[in-house]
């Protein structure tokens, strides 16, 4: 398999090049209309594959051999093996920092922060701290984001103010996250490692992040917020109530965020931090351990299960507080399967793609309209919002432009980062912005607020592809492959 040749001996045209992405779109269109925001739980993954059968038609059609569009479809999914290791370990983590009390204990402290004044900022501060914390935007907008809209209202703050300011925060912390799936699938795509990926797309996240939090003090300060924050006194109770709360459970995050600072593998920082939560659940909620465990109290045997269950399976954390019943669950290890699933389909559509020579065709045709350093920049993200617009998934605009793009990158001597970072830039947070987008459609229908309501305040999102061609017009922290940073 190894020894079938790369070079095809009849190159596709443009037409026949596109007809499987036309066909995908189309499809994809129509199941995200069936079955709306529940479409990623399978049948976009199915999809993607009838996707790659129609782009092998096109390759038989032009005598591309079977054994070179599984070869490259077995490389794909080979390249992405880090990061489906990675979502298992997430998973396998979010479950024990759940029973462990260390992601309530965060919502905790930072839920003390809030006051009538600062309430638009705080929403930015402590949605990217969770977010951060988890590597979900989802997670963190169906949680401690419903309760935001909660207390907003009673406030009197115009919602579609606090959802954009809960996405802005929801999404810069699933952007910056080790955690985060899309943070991992875009350096994949690229050829670039994790940490190389999110300390350089720092160079534009940050100041988006400083502009977002200076556009929403204003808007704090014009607000006339004469309610109360009542509803945060009762979620606070609830969580005491639930779970044993102490500023010691903070220790587990410090070691981790200090590990992944240390360049420590990620596979090894989350394996750690997975441990670690486990340990401090048996310390701090030894009674929710063993009920998850199946027992009475907290013995050898409920403890090994309850600590177990939490990380492979679905956790949940009883309380008598609507809102935050959504927060106290946890899906563990197999709360990743749909996502991984989703990422080993698109990996059969883009290496079918690729093997046919259909991306090649496509971003040369693309290229010919860009001109210099700048045009491929454009073209890039120009392709995730289009691709966003029209296949209606964020991890297509990540997968598909990634592929497209690679190799113009490096044959114009750009760091593999630079790509990343473009793809993350605008296909992970335009996702939001898109209606019929599932990530869209899914920050609607939980918050309650219209997408074209949040629109114009999900200021990090509306910012962040505008910050990444501001730099690219200007040349700044534009990286070569020699590993030197062309600046003006």
């Amino acid at each position: 398999m190894n020894n079938i040749p790369d070079k095809i001996t009849k190159q596709i045209s443009l037409t026949q090049a596109l007809i499987p992405i036309i066909l995908l779109v189309g499809f994809l269109a129509v199941n995200v209309y069936i079955f709306e925001s529940d479409a990623i739980s399978g049948s976009n993954q199915f999809v993607l594959l009838m996707g790659g059968a129609f782009a092998a038609i096109v390759g038989f059609i032009n005598k591309v051999p079977y054994e070179k569009m599984l070869n490259k479809v077995s490389k794909n999914i080979k390249s992405t093996a880090g990061a489906i290791l990675i979502l298992l370990l997430v998973g396998s983590l979010s479950g024990t920092w759940l029973v462990s009390g260390i992601v309530p204990a965060m919502i905790y402290y930072g839920l003390k922060i809030l006051h009538p004044e600062i309430f638009l900022p705080a929403c930015v501060i402590i949605c990217s701290i969770i977010s951060i914390a988890t590597g979900s935007s989802w997670t963190t907008s169906a949680t401690i984001g419903v309760a935001l809209i909660g207390i907003g209202n009673t406030m009197h703050i115009n919602p579609g103010m606090v959802a954009g300011a809960v996405i802005s925060g929801a999404y810069f912390g699933d952007k910056m996250s080790p955690l985060s799936d899309t943070t991992n699938l875009a350096p994949a795509m690229a050829g670039t490692d994790l940490f190389t990926h999110i300390k350089y797309m720092a160079y534009t996240t940050v100041p988006t992040y400083l502009i977002t939090l200076i556009l929403f003090i204003i808007l704090g300060l014009t607000q006339s917020a004469d309610g109360s924050a009542e509803n945060t006194q009762v979620t606070l109770i609830a969580i005491k109530e639930s779970f044993t709360i102490s500023p010691w459970l903070f220790v587990v995050p410090v070691i981790v965020i200090a590990l992944i600072i240390r360049k420590t593998e990620p596979l090894i920082a989350l394996l750690i931090g997975t441990l670690l939560g486990g340990l401090f659940a048996l310390i701090f909620q030894p009674e929710l351990v063993a009920k998850i465990g199946g027992g009475e109290k907290l013995d050898f045997i409920s403890g090994y299960k309850g600590v177990m269950n939490s990380i492979t399976i679905s956790s949940t954390v009883e309380t008598s507080n609507e809102t935050l019943q959504d927060l106290f669950q946890s899906k563990g290890m197999v709360g990743m399967l749909p996502t991984i699933w989703l990422i080993i389909c698109a990996m059969v559509f883009g290496g079918i793609m690729e093997a046919i020579g259909a991306l090649k065709v496509i971003s040369n045709a693309m290229l010919k309209v860009a001109n210099g350093i700048f045009g491929l920049f454009a073209s890039t993200v120009g392709s995730c919002i289009v691709l966003n617009v029209t296949a209606s998934d964020q991890y297509l605009a990540i997968v598909v432009p990634g592929k497209m793009f690679a190799e113009a990158y490096r044959e114009k001597g750009l760091a593999p980062e630079n790509l990343s970072r473009t793809l993350e830039d605008s296909g992970t947070v335009t996702s939001v912005l898109v209606p019929w987008n599932t990530c869209g459609a899914y920050q609607s229908g939980v918050l309650g607020v219209p997408t074209l309501t949040y629109l114009p305040y999900a200021f990090f999102n509306i910012l962040s592809p505008i910050m990444t061609l501001t730099f690219a017009a200007l040349g700044i922290k534009i990286r070569t492959l020699a590993g030197k940073l062309r600046s003006t």
